[in-house]
């Protein structure tokens, strides 16, 4: 084929490759561009007394143009009234949403990665199936499986009926509308995302290094801990960001299993949406737990692309 006739097939795979690199980025200036800028206007927005959240931000006051933006919406969620550096409400539920998705990552990753490591070592007969029962949940309703815990962990519900009948305890033990309760369920729903990554990463681990170190006389635990498990490194760090990040603005769990002091910043933007109907605050609140969840993660995503492109060089 002449340089003529291949031009056009040039061209042609050119513009296939920039329209499949395309597609992402529209995906994400629709649907996360847009609606961050969105909140980000609503929350620097004075409502006034109308209490309208899309207020202009520009207008006439004293026969001049002014700004009418209102950055008190974001000072308001670091300041309060009792005092410039007492912890407010805000403040106490991001760390409280913090402590809560750390301890469900750990515990997904305790669960997860033995599961995630027998799936990968099994037969190749049996994978297909161990992968349709670890996703099996994701084809109940959300709602349905939150609610099941409800009755499972209720005072009359499955394990205390269990406990009383095998003469265990003499009465209910209290387990429902707890840390304990709310942990468990969101370990439950989020388990799944923590399995799916390591064994991805699991599966595609070179067997021979592992039959290299028994054969230079390593224990089996000293083989998994210095071998395996610094080879599932990028499995561990996927699964650990796609619990994290879920589960710091996670509403429904906190509300349904949680008790009335586990207040997590998720349940609060609701709160402040549509008990309190102010909207400019939520937004704030919303913006800034993206600025402070998003930001560590690119800056360390930016340390890790660095480091690898130094170790290629």
């Amino acid at each position: 084929m002449n340089a003529a006739a291949s031009a056009p097939l040039r061209r042609f795979a050119i513009r296939g490759r920039d329209a499949v690199l395309g597609i992402p980025f529209v995906w994400l200036i629709i649907f996360f561009a847009v609606p961050f800028l969105i909140l980000l206007r609503i929350s620097i927005t004075d409502v006034g007394e109308h209490l309208d959240p899309f207020a202009p931000l520009i207008g006439m006051h004293d026969g001049s143009w002014q700004l009418l933006w209102k950055p008190e919406n974001f000072f308001s969620l670091v300041r309060d009234a009792q005092g410039p550096w007492a912890p407010t409400l805000y403040i106490e539920s991001y760390l409280l949403s913090i402590k809560y998705a750390a301890c469900t990552t750990a515990l997904c990753l305790l669960i997860g990665y033995p599961f995630a490591y027998f799936i990968a070592r099994t037969r190749p007969v049996l994978r297909s199936l161990l992968l349709l029962l670890i996703m099996l949940p994701f084809w109940t309703s959300f709602l349905l499986r939150v609610y099941a815990w409800k009755g499972i962990l209720a005072d009359q519900g499955v394990v205390n009926q269990i406990f009383l009948a095998l003469g265990l305890i003499d009465q209910p033990i209290q387990m429902l509308y707890t840390d304990v309760s709310m942990l468990v369920g969101m370990t439950y729903v989020y388990l799944p995302f923590m399995v799916l990554p390591l064994y991805a990463n699991l599966v595609k681990m070179d067997l021979r290094l592992i039959e290299a170190s028994q054969d230079l006389g390593a224990s089996a635990w000293k083989t998994f801990w210095l071998i395996t498990v610094p080879l599932s490194r990028a499995g561990i760090l996927a699964g650990s960001l796609l619990v994290f990040v879920p589960s710091m603005g996670e509403f429904v769990i906190p509300s349904l299993l949680g008790g009335a002091e586990n207040l997590m910043i998720g349940r609060v933007v609701w709160d402040e949406m549509f008990s309190s109907n102010n909207w400019p605050r939520a937004s704030a609140l919303a913006i800034t737990m993206i600025i402070l969840v998003v930001l560590p993660l690119a800056i360390y995503n930016q340390r890790v692309a660095s480091k690898v492109q130094g170790e290629a060089l």
